[in-house]
This record gives structure tokens, C-alpha cells and sequence, in this order.
């Protein structure tokens, strides 16, 4: 903590350094000292004594803004380490709380310094520099099997959702403004739809900080952030389009359903950039053989470049962004070498750390302001009017999509949806977007205060409630091998079934993407010597790559302490390469098929026949030799036909049903009466 405070020092004596400087003020000449070989009057040569040389100088303003930057990051990597030295304390309080404590004082030793506001966080820095890296973390390492199969609950929380609470916070706000005329009276309907917009934005930043230390089941998990991954992307656009019609003169009912267009072609814009750049950087993968110590370099940029290609095009950058990594991991990590794979993995995890924890620090900077306008009506109704519209919309969807879930959404699963719906730096900076009106000030107060709230109460009171209903928690240790299998087999079935009824469910159409994948996606975009010849390999590489990359978050299984000495690295990578070479010489030798390639040798296979019972092969046997033995089958022929000896082995029945066939003469007529009494007596005594 000495560090910490010693930086925060530095940090203020630098920007009170800034603040000091001022421009040059152009003062009369004044006269310089000789130089050598000239003198004061001319230009002719003279004798006088040269200028004295400077040992030690200081430029800091050559360097003034990269100093501060690494200052700036230097201050959130050292509070981020002391808390996880601090012991029980980051048990107790979320590390985003502790983060935004430690930018409360900061922002207070600089505003003590330098008797003004401190920096704060502008918008372009944290739309342009900031959130994507944490918006590429999230949908790199995205559980792509859990998104798609609850995609359809979390767009309806995140589409109609959002909905629902800008239009509940908006409208009711409007109500408050004009119930109150003489404070509140200036404040239009279109301003309170704006703050309504922005004030509805769950910030995926808040809610991964949170969650990710609770360890809560997986469906919860995704539903809360993929609620607020996509929450952002609509919230954004509402926003513009709220902005727009501030800006015209009259707002029709044409405008309305344009800005309804509006919506849907900013976020399927963003959905076709992010998949074009996803499969060009899984293509330019395939071509990084020779070169795989910038393999990982493109993961970067075509990821960046779809956000900047959609907020130039103005669509929606977090659909872009997400999309690209969710297309290109899988086709990426079978090109490039696991080395590469590591780099990929642990930059995006510090790239996405640190950015985030200067956002929570420069949350607690930038409430040190001058520019703060209060009222209790408006900041405590807009407090009380997110959680109710909020609690409320989750209730009646969930109600909605509960009918149409085969694994539905828990009242306790539901309680947390409501309760974590966190604000942070989105709702922060769009705020400042705003133009100048006389209530902007009020509005910025009312979102710090929103934000403040939200994850100090919520976030600190979320993880004992979760203890407290009894919220089921994910499963510790990565899925093996069995696992996965059983579950794709699973999945095969479930396909396979709803082909047979006609029904084109999430299984069907899986399966069918799935045979698209590997039919002509994979063969494209990687290596010919990198695609695996079989799933289960498949299967094996990628829990490879999970326990390599290993989850820091998933506390690990309790491992029993063995006698021998432990394995050397060599050794584990042999038994890895045994494993795989097995593996895939087994996938070789085991004729595979799949139900999309049953059709094509359905000409060449012979066709089943029903096991014949014992009666009717002594019937075909004696079938014309004696009349009696006729009146014996007609009698027979009412009997069940699953009587059968079960304890005569198939190679003995084979051999019995084909001799006759082959050699119909040599069959007795007493044999045959004989085994079909013994059959008859042995039923009288059943």
C-alpha cells in the first residue's frame, strides 16, 4: 500500500506539474549570451566565449502523456495486486468496489492538490481504446455450446428487455417531471427517453467482475452476460436514435418507424462485419505456417478493425466484435501452434484486466466533480424505478419463455437475473455524450449515484443472497473426455429424432450446421495437415486446450497426494502425443458414419430380416410332406410368434435355417414332429 499511495502522490504532482504550465507569454528580447565566432553587432567573426552546456535538463511535457498513461496503469496494476495480498477482504467486497474506492482517493488527493477537478474518462477513450478488449475477451473464451442454446431467451431478454426498461424509466420519469414544473419542468419527453436509454445499459464489465467470483451455474452465468453482453449493442443504438430526434426539428410518426428500421440494420450490420472479418482472420490463420510468431497479431487486428469498420459505418461495434471472435476462434486455434494459442489466450486476459481496472479507477476519479446537480425526487425515483421496471420485466418474460424452455428459468435463477443487472462505464460515459442542457448536470449526478449504488449494494449483498436462496453452483472440475461424448451423442439422437417427426428444432438445425462446418468451412479455412480425422480426437485437443489455459476461476479438484516422484514436463507431453496417435489410429481402423452418409450405400447392404423362431423353421422344413403336420401349423399358426429358444446362439441358427435351403431332401418329417411336440409340451407346463 506504500507503493500505492507513493504513485498516487506522483501521479498528482505530475498532472499539477500540467496544470501549472502555462502558455508562453512572448516577452521582449533580451540579450543573448555570445556565441562563438560571431559578436553582438554583426555577423563577422569574433573571439567571445562559447555557450555553457547543460549536464542535466527536464522536458517532461516531451513525454507528458505517455508518462501519465503508464502512471495511470502502473497505479491500477499495484491497487489490484495489494487487494489480492489484503487476505479476506476481496471475499467480503467485490474487487470493482475496491477499485472505485481506490479512484474515490485518488480523485481526492488530486482535487486537494490541485484545487480542481480531477481528469475523467472521456467517451471516445473508453468506447475506442477501452471496452473492446474487454468485449474481445468476452467473446473469445464465450461458451459457444451454452449461448446458442439459450440465444433465444437472451435476445429476448436483451431486445425486449431493454425495451421495456428504457420505455418504463423514460415515460415514468416524464410523469415525475410533470408532476414537479418548477424544478423539473424544463426536462422534454425525448430527454427523459435519452436518460432512460442510458440509464437501462447493464454493464458487462460490472456484472463479469461480479459474477465470476460467485461461481454460480453455468445457464445463470450466461443468461446474466449474455443479457448484458447484448444489452449494450441495443442500448447503444436506442440511445443514437433518442439523440438523433433531439437534434430535428419535429419528430413524425415516419420518423418513428425509420428509427425502428434504424435498430435492425445497426445490429445486423454489425452481425455481417464481425462475420466477414472473422472468416478472413480464420483465413489469413491458415497461411501463418511459417510465420507463427505473428500469428497471434492478427487475432487482434481483424478483431479490432470489424469494431472500427463498425462504428465508421455507424453499427453496432459490440455485435461486430463479438461475432468476429466467436467465428474465428475454433478455425484459429486448429491453425496456429499451441504457443500461439497460450499468447492469444493470456494477452487478451491482460489486455481485458487491465482495461478494466482503469475503468473502475477512473469511475471513483471522475465523481470528484464540480459539476453536480441534486435533486432528491428525481435521483431517488430513478433509483427505485430500475429496480422495479427491471424485477418486473424479468418476471413477466421469464413467465413467456418458460413455456417454450424444456429447462426453465427458477424463481431463485430469476431473483439473481433481476438483482445483477449492474451499471457502470457505459451508462458513464454516454451521459457525458449528451449535449449541454440545463438539466445535464442533474443527469450526470443521478448516474453516478445509480452506478455507486448498484455495485456497492447489489454487488456486495449478490453473493450472500446467492448463498442465502441456495442458487446452484457450477461443477469445479472440466468436463473429460466421456463426458463429451456422451454428450454429442446425445445431441445426435435429439437430431436424428426430430428429422424422424418433422420437427426443425435447435438439435436439427445444429446438426446440420455442424455437417456444413466440417463438409466445406473447415476444409477451407484450415490446414489440410491440422484437421483432425476424427471428433473424438477433436473432442480430446480442445479439453487440451482448456486445461492448459486452464480457468483461474474454477477452483481445482482435490487431487490425493501419490508416493512417486511427479511426472517431468517431456513425460507429460509423450503421454499426450501416445494419446493422440492412439486416438486417431483407432478412429482409422473404426469404419465411422454419420446418418448424412447412411443413404449413399443403402444399394450394396442387404436387407434385415426378423429372427425366425424355432416352430416356423421346422414349419418351412416339412412344408408339404404330411397332411397332418398341416392341421398341427394351422393350429400353431394362432400362437404367438414370441415364443422363441433364446438359449440357441445365432451361428446355430443361421446353420439351421440355411441347410434346408440348400438341401431340402435331406430333412425328416419325425424330426421335425418330434421338436414341435417337445416345443408344445414345454408351453402346457408354462
Amino acid at each position: 500500500m506504500t507503493a500505492l499511495w507513493t504513485l498516487s502522490l506522483l501521479l498528482s504532482a505530475c498532472l499539477f506539474r500540467a496544470s501549472c504550465s502555462a502558455p508562453a507569454i512572448p516577452r521582449p528580447p533580451r540579450s543573448l549570451p555570445p556565441v562563438r565566432g560571431f559578436n553582438n553587432s554583426g555577423g563577422s567573426l569574433s573571439v567571445d566565449l562559447p555557450m555553457a552546456l547543460r549536464v542535466f535538463s527536464v522536458d517532461y511535457h516531451h513525454v507528458q502523456a505517455p508518462f501519465e498513461i503508464v502512471l495511470w496503469i502502473m497505479l491500477a496494476s499495484l491497487a489490484k495486486l495489494g487487494f489480492h495480498w489484503s487476505g479476506r477482504l476481496p471475499a467480503v467486497v467485490p474487487e470493482s468496489c475496491l477499485l472505485i474506492m481506490v479512484g474515490l482517493l485518488v480523485g481526492g488527493v488530486i482535487y486537494g492538490v490541485r484545487h480542481s477537478a480531477p481528469p475523467t474518462l472521456s467517451a471516445n477513450a473508453f468506447f475506442l481504446f477501452l471496452l473492446p478488449p474487454i468485449v474481445l475477451d468476452a467473446g473469445y473464451f464465450l461458451p459457444g455450446r451454452l449461448f446458442f442454446e439459450n440465444l433465444g431467451t437472451i435476445l429476448w431478454y436483451a431486445v425486449v428487455g431493454t425495451l421495456w426498461n428504457v420505455l418504463g424509466i423514460g415515460l415514468s420519469l416524464y410523469g415525475l417531471c410533470l408532476l414537479a414544473p418548477g424544478s423539473l419542468g424544463d426536462i422534454s419527453l425525448l430527454h427523459c427517453l435519452l436518460f432512460g436509454s442510458l440509464i437501462a445499459a447493464v454493464d458487462p464489465v460490472a456484472v463479469l467482475s461480479v459474477f465470476q467470483e460467485m461461481h454460480v451455474n453455468e445457464q445463470l452465468h450466461i443468461l446474466v452476460f449474455g443479457e448484458s453482453l447484448l444489452n449494450d449493442a441495443v442500448t447503444v443504438v436506442l440511445y443514437k436514435l433518442f439523440e438523433s430526434f433531439l437534434r430535428m426539428p419535429s419528430v413524425s410518426g415516419l420518423d418513428v418507424l425509420l428509427g425502428g428500421c434504424r435498430v435492425l440494420v445497426v445490429g445486423m450490420g454489425g452481425l455481417f462485419v464481425g462475420l466477414f472479418f472473422g472468416l478472413i482472420a480464420a483465413l489469413t490463420s491458415r497461411f501463418t505456417s511459417g510465420a507463427q510468431v505473428i500469428a497471434p497479431l492478427f487475432v487482434f487486428l481483424y478483431s479490432y478493425l470489424s469494431y472500427l469498420t463498425s462504428e465508421m459505418l455507424h453499427l453496432s461495434g459490440i455485435m461486430a466484435i463479438v461475432t468476429c471472435a466467436v467465428t474465428m476462434k475454433q478455425y484459429v486455434e486448429a491453425n496456429v501452434s499451441e504457443r500461439s494459442n497460450t499468447s492469444i489466450q493470456y494477452f487478451l486476459k491482460m489486455w481485458s484486466s487491465v482495461s478494466e481496472t482503469l475503468i473502475f479507477i477512473f469511475l471513483g476519479v471522475s465523481t470528484i466533480q464540480d459539476v453536480h446537480m441534486w435533486s432528491w425526487p428525481f435521483v431517488c425515483s430513478t433509483l427505485l424505478l430500475c429496480l422495479v421496471w427491471r424485477a418486473t420485466g424479468v418476471l413477466l418474460l421469464t413467465a413467456v419463455v418458460n413455456k417454450l424452455r424444456r429447462n426453465t428459468v427458477t424463481f431463485r435463477d430469476q431473483f439473481i437475473i433481476a438483482y445483477g443487472g449492474l451499471r457502470g462505464a457505459i451508462c458513464f460515459s454516454l451521459v457525458f455524450l449528451i449535449d449541454d442542457f440545463p438539466k445535464k448536470r442533474l443527469f450526470i449526478t443521478t448516474t453516478i449515484v445509480v452506478i455507486l449504488f448498484t455495485v456497492f449494494v447489489q454487488g456486495m449483498t449478490i453473493k450472500p443472497l446467492v448463498e442465502l436462496l441456495d442458487v446452484k453452483k457450477e461443477k469445479g472440475a472440466l468436463p473429460s473426455v466421456s463426458e463429451e461424448i456422451h454428450s454429442r451423442l446425445i445431441d445426435h439422437l435429439l437430431a436424428g429424432i426430430e428429422d424422424v417427426v418433422g420437427y426443425w428444432g435447435q438439435h436439427y438445425w445444429k446438426d446440420r450446421f455442424d455437417q456444413f462446418n466440417v463438409k466445406y468451412l473447415r476444409r477451407i479455412l484450415i490446414r489440410e495437415d491440422h484437421q483432425a480425422c476424427s471428433s473424438i480426437l477433436r473432442v480430446y485437443q480442445e479439453l487440451e486446450r482448456q486445461e492448459q489455459r486452464g480457468d483461474e476461476d474454477v477452483p481445482p479438484p482435490v487431487v490425493t497426494r501419490s508416493h512417486g516422484r511427479p511426472l517431468l514436463p517431456q513425460e507429460m507431453d509423450s503421454i499426450r502425443c501416445i494419446l493422440s496417435t492412439n486416438l486417431q489410429n483407432f478412429s482409422n481402423k473404426t469404419a465411422a458414419y454419420s446418418r448424412h452418409t447412411l443413404h449413399q450405400d443403402a444399394g450394396s447392404r442387404k436387407p434385415l430380416h426378423r429372427h425366425q423362431s424355432l416352430e416356423e423353421r421346422s414349419t418351412i422344413n416339412t412344408q408339404g410332406e404330411d397332411g397332418e403336420f398341416h392341421d398341427s401349423r394351422r393350429v400353431r399358426s394362432g400362437l404367438s410368434r414370441s415364443h422363441t429358444v433364446g438359449s440357441v446362439s445365432p451361428r446355430r441358427l443361421l446353420l439351421d435355417s440355411s441347410a434346408p435351403a440348400a438341401s431340402p431332401q435331406i430333412a425328416d418329417p419325425r424330426t421335425a414332429k418330434k421338436k414341435l411336440a417337445f416345443v408344445l409340451e414345454c408351453e402346457k407346463q408354462q
